[in-house]
Parts: structure tokens; C-alpha cells; sequence
């Protein structure tokens, strides 16, 4: 299984195949970490068992398709061609839903962000959650809150 992760001292990316229990360690912090959980229901970096499942697919890519497509279909309509116009917006869209569809999924923990991919999907990971997200980020930014206050403070 491929886990993309972030360093949990340096947020330093990095990218790991798991499978079975590994030892990562940082390039940048030297950073020791056990990689690998007993099953697909929990998180390989920490642990976590909130998963989420998004597609595997760069969200700023499919935006700027859809983007370019918008820019194009305004000049052409700027141009006075109605037809030119429309095909624009709509093969635009037509290749943001194939690429939809032919795209694989990949779960996601809302704890630590890892990546979990070459992975069956299933039905345990449900599509993002507002509520959850919105609540592990509050979690971190109390552990980021904590941090800076523990650090000593120079004269």
C-alpha cells in the first residue's frame, strides 16, 4: 500500500510502501516513526480510525480544466459564436465527469492528512464529514496553541 504522510515534528512530505509494520525515519528531523497498522480500518501513520474517501486526483487540476474551459467559452462568446461557446462549456465538463469516473479513490485520515492508496475503497469510509474535519482541526490548532506556549520564551 503507498501512504503519503507529513512528518509530525517538520511537515516534511514524504511517501512510504506499506506492508506490514515499518520504521520511517525523517530525512530533515530524523524524526523516528512505526508505520503500518493491523488492518485497513485504522490509519498507518497514527492510528486514527476516522478515515475519509476522496478521489485521487489533484484538485487544482480538475479546477483549472474547468477554469480554462470558462475562460475560453467567455472569449468565444465575446467573439459572437454561440456554438464555439457551448462546446467549450460543455466538453469542459464532459472530461472533468470521465476523468471522475475513471479515477480511483483514496482514504484519507483527518488526523495526520495520510493518503492511504493502491487500497480497495470501502463503505466504512464515508465521503468527507464537515463536522469531523472540522473538529480535528480544531484539535490541532489547540496542539499548535499548546506548542508555542510550552516553547521558552527569549529575553
Amino acid at each position: 500500500m503507498n501512504l503519503r504522510f507529513a512528518c509530525p515534528l517538520c511537515d516534511y512530505p514524504s511517501r512510504a510502501e506499506v506492508n506490514g509494520p515499518t520504521e520511517w525515519q525523517c530525512p530533515t528531523c530524523d524524526h523516528r516513526l512505526t508505520l503500518g497498522a493491523a488492518s485497513l480500518e485504522e490509519c498507518h501513520g497514527c492510528g486514527n480510525r476516522e478515515l475519509y474517501r476522496q478521489k485521487n486526483f489533484p484538485h487544482r487540476l480538475g479546477m483549472s480544466i474547468l477554469a480554462a474551459g470558462f475562460l475560453a467559452s467567455t472569449v468565444a462568446y465575446y467573439l459572437h459564436h454561440q456554438w464555439l461557446t457551448w462546446a467549450f462549456l460543455i466538453g469542459t465538463s464532459l472530461v472533468d465527469s470521465v476523468l471522475y469516473l475513471f479515477v480511483g479513490d483514496v482514504s484519507v485520515c483527518y488526523r495526520c492528512g495520510a493518503k492511504h492508496s493502491s487500497m480497495k475503497a470501502t463503505p466504512k469510509h464515508p465521503p468527507f464529514d464537515l463536522g469531523v474535519g472540522e473538529r480535528y482541526r480544531q484539535e490541532r490548532l489547540r496542539r499548535e496553541e499548546l506548542g508555542r506556549a510550552a516553547r521558552p520564551r527569549r529575553a
